[in-house]
């Protein structure tokens, strides 16, 4: 896709491009100022019209307008302005007010309120003034790119709302926590330190100010418990990235035993607009509960797919079908799978529902990283489930019963199903399972790691059954069976 902009003209959007293209756009449009013959720009007619008209970008919003590479089209844009308005505020306590009041929730999946963490760390005491923040860019849900996109396109703005965060709770240093598996973000994110810094942007008396401040980037080994916050702060510790109990809580005794601050990319990339535009203006948007807007990866049997970013409150149905042009193919829609391998089943009857936190998990999902998974009805449930058991089961670090026994026991059964050699009683020892691993596992990857096999067993029984009753393969049995109304 390539946007062109002039002064004199309207924006042009061209998609679908290869080399060839791209050279006849150079040729007709840049050299004659013509649109390129035989090119379809978008317009109201295309089909990618209302892929966009109905996205909400603003943590977005430079993505494909600014050289990543290039700090002055940052700053052109109103980068860093945020930043040396919390400089002018000098008041941790006015700027932490700002972001409480614009009612932002951290967008890692658990939906923490982002201004009441703040506070929390601000007020944590330990032995020594050090406090840490880190920035949890460990995006392992399969098929996500929600921070790796925002690392590579936009990263002032992820360092822009560390230094304010920075500067409200009173730190000096940050690890920025990237899996070694993304070149490009690595790449991006380190010479837009070294660009800041050369603009006295990150290090000693930052704009001519007292506040100094270090960022460092960690690069992760790839483990998807890692992303869970007290296995990252062993990770970067040198240790193995195992979770342990809360309390403590990192934002009291976190990375080296001191207080931690911890949000994930997109959390801090929406910071700096807060803190130019106002509380109000960002909460404007979204529901009582959940303000804003959230970035998820639409996937899956829709006709149009990639990152999108909407507002809160927008209905799940207006996602699949405004934005993403509805189901491909001639199948109908089944489900949609919401919240990575960790999330659950979203059927028909709650594709009104206004898209927030409190809705989501009501459904039988959970907001999570934002993946977002479109099922038509040639997809088999079970063999979904065990897919996801088997990634889960995978990355379990094994250090409590629950998860590492449970996830096991639980993969075993569903493969037996998924295989045709399922028996009776198998369902309910999936679910008795399910709730044990749920309410007695340590951290957060084994209590929502039964959801997608529960969520699928509540709405899509009938196929679990099938499958026993037949004695049928997935391969060999093509159940299209109608979903369970509640």
């Amino acid at each position: 896709m390539l946007t062109i902009d002039s002064f004199d003209k309207k924006s042009v959007t061209y998609y679908s491009l290869d080399e060839a293209k791209v050279e006849k756009i150079f040729e007709h449009h840049i050299g004659k100022g013509e649109i390129a013959a035989d090119l379809e720009p978008i317009t109201k007619k295309s089909r990618l019209y209302d892929f966009f008209k109905f996205q909400e970008s603003r943590v977005l919003r430079n993505r494909g307008r600014i050289n990543p590479f290039n700090i002055d089209d940052y700053i052109a844009n109103y980068g860093y302005q945020g930043l040396l308005k919390a400089i002018e505020l000098n008041n941790s306590d006015e700027i932490i007010k700002i972001v409480s009041e614009s009612g932002l929730r951290g967008r890692g999946g658990a939906g923490f309120p982002t201004g009441e963490k703040w506070e929390l760390c601000r007020k944590a005491t330990s032995s020594s003034d050090i406090k840490y923040i880190i920035c949890n860019g460990d995006e392992g849900d399969p098929g996500a790119f929600m921070d790796r996109n925002l690392l590579e396109s936009d990263p002032h703005s992820v360092l822009e709302g560390i230094l304010i965060a920075a500067l409200a709770i009173g730190s000096s240093k940050s690890y920025i926590y990237v899996r070694a598996e993304y070149p490009l973000a690595i790449e991006t994110l380190t010479h837009a330190i070294k660009q800041a810094k050369e603009y006295g942007l990150i290090g000693e008396n930052i704009l001519g100010s007292k506040f100094s401040f270090d960022v460092e980037i960690y690069e992760g080994a790839g483990a998807f418990v890692c992303g869970e916050e007290t296995a990252l702060i062993k990770s970067i510790e040198g240790k193995r990235g195992m979770p342990k109990p809360k309390p403590p809580f990192p934002a009291n005794e976190g990375l080296y035993g001191m207080p931690t601050l911890i949000n994930n990319v997109e959390t801090f990339s929406n910071i700096p607009q807060i803190i130019v535009n106002g509380a109000e203006w960002f909460n404007k948007i979204g529901t009582s509960t959940s303000k804003g807007t959230k970035i998820f990866a639409l996937a899956g049997a829709v006709k149009n797919v990639g990152l999108v970013e909407v507002p809160m409150g927008i209905s799940i149905r207006d996602i699949i079908y405004k934005i993403g042009g509805g189901i491909s193919g001639e199948n109908e829609f089944k489900a949609v799978q919401i919240g990575g391998p960790s999330g659950g089943c979203i059927t028909e009857e709650f594709l009104d529902i206004p898209l927030d936190y409190e809705r989501v998990k009501e459904a039988g999902a959970i907001m999570g990283s934002g993946g977002m998974i479109v099922l038509d009805e040639e997809t088999c449930m079970p063999n979904l489930a065990r897919y996801f058991m088997d990634f889960i089961q995978d990355e379990s670090c094994g250090q409590c019963v629950p998860c590492r026994i449970g996830t096991r026991r639980m993969l075993e059964i569903l493969e037996a199903i998924t295989k045709g050699k399922g028996e009776r009683g198998d369902i309910e020892k999936l679910e008795k399972l399910g709730k044990a691993i749920k309410e007695s596992s340590l951290c957060g990857l084994g209590k929502t790691a039964p959801n997608p096999v529960l969520s699928t067993i509540e709405y899509f029984r009938g196929e679990y059954e099938e499958h026993i009753e037949t004695q049928k393969s997935c391969e060999r049995l093509h159940v299209k069976i109608k979903v369970k109304k509640v």
